[in-house]
């Protein structure tokens, strides 16, 4: 696993962004697919529907293999990501010789916050509480 450093991660934002972006509205449209697909199948009543429920599955599976390569893409960086509807990315780092989060959202310019390992973005921190 990568560690960053603060200006590491924040250099690696403007790389980052436009893929999450991009990923998030990615993953929106997969779930837009997921629920045509979904009634698609529910109403393939003849021959005609099933093709069109099968059309339907085919193109929402190829849009989660879409999703899956930018998620392992953006995570190939070192980051990761955790959660696609806030657009919110985690870059490991230290604080104090313990591993943190370095907790980045899709619409903050730089990194502002962090928070410990077994946290999540209700408990961010800013970072000038990390320079104690």
């Amino acid at each position: 696993m990568k560690v960053f450093r603060l200006e590491e991660a924040n250099a690696l934002i403007p790389v980052v962004k436009p893929l999450l972006e991009d990923l998030v509205r990615r993953r929106r449209d997969l779930a837009i697919k997921l629920l045509e697909a979904d009634t698609a199948q529910r109403m393939a009543g003849d021959a005609g529907g099933a093709q069109r429920a099968a059309t339907q599955a085919r193109q929402a599976e190829e849009m989660q293999e879409a999703v899956l390569g930018l998620i392992e893409t953006v995570q190939k960086h070192g980051c990761i990501v955790k959660d696609l509807d806030l657009g919110l990315v985690d870059f490991p780092a230290l604080r104090n010789g313990q591993l943190i989060n370095l907790c980045w959202k899709m619409d903050e310019q730089t990194i502002g916050f962090w928070h410990g390992m077994d946290e999540g973005f209700a408990a961010r921190k800013s970072i000038s509480r990390r320079r104690k």
